[in-house]
C-alpha cells in the first residue's frame, strides 16, 4: 500500500496547478477595477473546481492505487475513471530507479521506477515512504539479478 502522505502530496501538487492562475486573477482584479467582475469571474470559476479536484481526486487515487512484488513480477494498479493494471516479469526489467523530487523529499516520500523493455515504458510505484523504496529498489534487483532471462 502506499504511504498516506502521498494523499497530501498528490493534494499540494494539484494546489500548485491551480493556485497560481487564481492569484494573478485576484490580484488583477483587485488591480483593475474595471475589469473587476471579468477577472474575478474566471478566478472563482477556476477555484471552485481545483479546490474539490485538489481535495478529492488524490483520496480517491489512494483509495485505488496499489503495488506487489513477487519474485516473478512487479503488479502496480493505478487510474481514476481508466484502471491500469501493469505487470513487469522480473525477466524484462532492466533498470530500477529511486526518484525523490522537492515535494517529495519534503513529504519523506519516493517514486520507484522500473524500466523494462516494454514499448509502454517504465512502470512507476509513487507515494512510497522513502525507506520503504529504498528497500525495494535493493530487493528488486536481488530478484532481477537472480532471475534468469535477457531483459529484452
Amino acid at each position: 500500500m502506499l504511504d498516506p502522505r502521498s494523499v497530501r502530496w498528490w493534494q499540494v501538487q494539484w494546489l500548485a496547478l491551480f493556485v497560481p492562475p487564481v492569484l494573478v486573477l485576484v490580484l488583477l482584479g483587485v488591480l483593475i477595477a474595471p475589469a473587476r467582475f471579468w477577472l474575478l469571474l474566471p478566478a472563482a470559476v477556476i477555484a471552485v473546481p481545483g479546490l474539490i479536484v485538489s481535495v478529492f481526486l488524490p483520496l480517491w487515487w489512494y483509495r485505488v492505487h496499489r503495488w506487489e512484488v513477487t519474485d516473478s513480477a512487479v503488479y502496480v494498479r493505478t487510474g481514476f475513471f481508466w484502471q491500469e493494471w501493469r505487470i513487469a516479469p522480473m525477466s524484462r526489467i532492466q533498470t530500477v530507479d529511486t526518484v525523490r523530487g522537492p515535494l517529495q523529499q519534503l513529504f519523506g516520500l519516493a517514486t520507484v521506477v522500473v524500466t523494462t523493455a516494454s514499448s509502454k515504458g517504465a512502470v512507476r510505484i509513487e507515494g512510497l515512504d522513502h525507506e520503504v523504496a529504498a528497500e525495494l529498489a535493493e530487493r528488486l534487483t536481488q530478484i532481477t539479478g537472480a532471475t534468469p532471462g535477457d531483459a529484452t
